[in-house]
């Protein structure tokens, strides 16, 4: 009986990897259908099959296809958000900074899935709690991206650098919702850029 205890025990690290790598390529497949469809409906069958999965792995892994679209979504967005603190970084002032940034921000090739994955926590409560921790997550990337910046540039914020982080990305998700609601107009049509106060000796107060 030991014996058999012992040997549960050892197979048991095995088994919690591969359930990581399934989760993993789950997400990671749906992020791609998504990316290559955006707006376009993704079945349970096709991203099974571009993850190499069985269809009741994503409901045993994530509860639903919708909480699985939702980790997709907001992968899409870290990854984009990445490439975007890539071109923050070239910036040599922080005009031209506030400029860029937010100019990557509004063309991210993720948006449209994160806004399909807030339209869908507003109207499923179960997956706010999942929307939450990668917001959680998005935020803490921003502000550490952000708090290198200024302190290796010599910049400075007019406000809390948390609170600058979330009026920024509230400002980004916000319209990415009113464009989901019907709401006409482009991204020229919103100042991003004034959502930051990051700004550097030169410029006036």
């Amino acid at each position: 009986m030991a014996k058999k205890r012992t040997e549960a025990r050892s197979t048991s690290p095995r088994s919690r990897d591969r359930g990581r790598e399934t989760r993993r390529r789950l997400i990671e497949a749906t992020a791609q259908l998504c990316k290559e469809r955006p707006g376009a409906e993704v079945s349970v069958a096709e991203i099974a099959n571009a993850a190499g999965a069985f269809p009741n792995q994503v409901t045993y892994y994530f509860g639903s296809k919708d909480s699985l679209l939702v980790h997709a979504a907001f992968l899409g967005l870290l990854h984009d958000a990445r490439r975007a603190e890539r071109i923050g970084r070239q910036a040599p002032d922080a005009v031209t900074f506030r400029r860029n940034i937010a100019r990557a921000v509004l063309a991210m090739p993720s948006l449209p899935s994160v806004g399909q994955a807030l339209a869908a926590a507003i109207s499923k409560p179960e997956l706010a709690p999942v929307v939450d921790r990668h917001l959680q997550l998005l935020f803490r990337q921003s502000e550490r991206f952000v708090c290198h910046l200024i302190d290796s540039r010599g910049w400075s914020t007019r406000r809390p650098l948390s609170m600058e982080v979330r009026t920024f990305w509230s400002t980004a998700l916000g319209a990415v919702l009113l464009v989901r609601a019907g709401a006409h107009g482009t991204a020229a049509d919103l100042d991003l850029a004034g959502a930051l106060t990051i700004h550097d000796e030169s410029e006036p107060l």
